[in-house]
């Protein structure tokens, strides 16, 4: 039997799950607090409290006949906590055939809007995009060290049901902040899954794929369609220079880049169902409405 452990079994690994359960794996991962332990248990798997800061007990017993490991958590200053606590149980776990890593785009730093690949060399430009580079080389050097399949998956800005410019248009908190020249990348949530499904089944001949749809653009478009969509006037433009925005918001729009996918086009042979935001922000709202 198949049996995938996430470290992390949240928004983009629940969309993994929710495909592969049909198919009769056993899914289990883990969350940070009770709470979301109740919350994964309550979605029919296996929970295990693990909140990154100390070792899960539980975690030698969970990983018995798991063949497939996800993680997503994100790493600290103290570097991935799933290689800092776990290591040695993963290393253990002999029926595990493959691991795959969830990075993301942001390691690739500022292109000044250029197209970058996956040999575009990273020039990371926070500290936390050096941490995801330094994990993404643990991961791979965990791989080699112990003869396991490991992908690394550089994710775009993820969006989907409940977290899109739809969600926010209908809680009245979208805006549309203008920076001249300035495009994100993103990725349906569902688009990451068919990703991740394709590569869990052996497919690809790469360590590392970027995963974004096929068309990066400007922020305050993405908005404005939403709100044609709905048959809502858009917010007004918000020059970049006067926007409110937490440190971390501002630093997203510190760094410009388009990111190119098609090694997993051309390589894993994934069809992205959402290949831009319009398709992906109208299937959004057919489903609220439905």
């Amino acid at each position: 039997m198949n049996s995938l452990f996430c470290f992390g079994l949240g928004y983009s690994a629940e969309a993994l799950a929710r495909r592969l359960a049909p198919l009769g794996w056993r899914i289990a991962g883990t969350a940070r607090t009770p709470e979301g332990v109740a919350r994964i248990q309550s979605l029919g798997y296996h929970g295990v409290l693990f909140d990154g800061i100390d070792a899960a007990p539980a975690l030698a017993a969970a990983l018995a006949g798991v063949t497939h490991v996800l993680i997503s958590a994100g790493p600290d200053a103290d570097g991935d906590p799933v290689l800092h606590h776990h290591s040695r149980e993963i290393a253990k776990a002999h029926d595990i055939r493959w691991i795959g890593y969830l990075s993301t785009v942001g390691v690739y730093g500022d292109f000044g809007g250029a197209w970058v690949d996956e040999d575009t060399t990273p020039k990371p430009g926070s500290e936390r995009t050096v941490r995801r580079v330094t994990a993404e080389k643990s991961w791979l050097d965990f791989g080699s060290a112990h003869n396991r399949p490991v992908k690394i998956f550089r994710l775009a800005g993820i969006y989907g049901p409940g977290r899109s410019a739809i969600d926010d248009l209908y809680e009245g908190t979208a805006r549309r902040i203008v920076k001249p020249g300035q495009v994100f990348n993103r990725i349906h949530v569902d688009d990451i899954a068919a990703v991740l499904e394709t590569a869990a089944a052996g497919g690809g001949a790469h360590a590392v794929y970027n995963v974004t749809d096929s068309e990066p653009a400007p922020p305050q478009d993405v908005v404005a369609f939403a709100a044609s969509l709905i048959g809502q006037p858009p917010p007004a433009e918000t020059p970049f220079e006067t926007a409110a925005l937490s440190p971390m918001g501002r630093s997203f729009y510190s760094e410009n880049r388009r990111v190119r996918n098609r090694r997993i086009l051309d390589d894993l042979g994934v069809r992205l169902a959402y290949p831009s935001y319009r398709e992906g922000l109208a299937a959004i709202l057919a489903a609220r409405v439905a």
